[in-house]
């Protein structure tokens, strides 16, 4: 099971609706999310509307992609009235300290604009 469908399973034992904004693209022969950032919209009644990149344990990648060259697109969906950004990196973690069985558990990193202020700029 891919870490996208994963979320998607967990969303929705949390009762909330999302749908997949991530696309093929055959020509170009790639994936493509939805801005460049948001592989699935979920509809969280105390938030609004979540856009959420998920990915495996590769969450450093995905960080420095939002914070970095996707930032003014992070920044433009964070500024729309309604709306929040997370990243869900999957990991398998063991159940019991000790033991050999393990799980998948999601990592949440839910971003703000404080996240894509330059430090610099202040």
């Amino acid at each position: 099971m891919s870490p996208l469908q994963r979320t998607i399973r967990e969303l929705k034992d949390q009762g909330m609706v999302c749908a997949i904004t991530e696309k093929w693209n055959p020509h170009a022969r790639i994936r493509q999310d939805l801005f460049g950032i948001i592989d699935l919209i979920a509809l969280d009644p105390s938030r609004g509307v979540v856009g959420i990149q998920a990915c495996g344990s590769d969450y450093a990648a995905h960080h420095k992609k939002l914070t970095g060259e996707c930032a003014q697109r992070c920044v433009d969906w964070l500024v729309t009235p309604g709306t929040a950004l997370e990243v869900w990196s999957w990991t398998k973690v063991l159940v019991k300290r000790g033991g050999k069985a393990k799980i998948w558990r999601p990592r949440v990193v839910d971003y703000t604009l404080a996240d894509f202020i330059d430090p610099l700029q202040m």
